[in-house]
């Protein structure tokens, strides 16, 4: 399994961020969805990675500087073929170590909520993430969850 950075014209990642969109806007109501689309996670604030097993691609998630003590994870996802295989806990590594690398001091992330999420819920729990407040420009719903991490 190798992590690496960049990888956003590929397409088999475009279409594994197309089932990520239509994932979320499948499992949450209109309006609730955070997501990051193809343009926005090209942009300078954000470091992307994918996850590879030679040519096959196992999965992505992306890092966004909200400031430079704070960061946000996003559009992490698995591809269905890879799940259980420990890819997005070596993801997630690789974002934390990036993330302390920067000296952040804070780790943070949205997510939705119900059946469809309660996986990316028990991850971040395993990796120190504890539930908070709303932060940066998010408002609080019924359909949305906030977690964090000190580094």
């Amino acid at each position: 399994m190798e992590v690496r950075e960049g990888g956003l014209e590929h397409p088999a990642v475009i279409a594994l961020l197309e089932e990520h969109f239509a994932g979320m806007l499948a499992a949450s109501p209109p309006g609730t969805c955070h997501f990051l689309d193809l343009a926005k996670l090209a942009a300078r604030d954000v470091t992307f990675w994918t996850v590879w097993d030679g040519k096959t691609l196992l999965g992505c998630g992306a890092l966004k500087e909200l400031d430079p003590s704070h960061g946000e994870i996003k559009s992490m996802r698995t591809a269905s073929a890879a799940l259980r295989r420990g890819v997005a806990a070596a993801l997630l590594a690789r974002i934390v170590e990036t993330a302390q690398a920067r000296g952040y001091d804070r780790l943070s992330l949205e997510t939705g909520t119900g059946t469809a999420f309660e996986a990316a819920h028990a991850l971040y729990a395993r990796h120190g993430f504890e539930y908070c407040a709303p932060f940066g420009d998010y408002q609080a719903t019924d359909f949305n969850r906030f977690m964090s991490r000190a580094l």
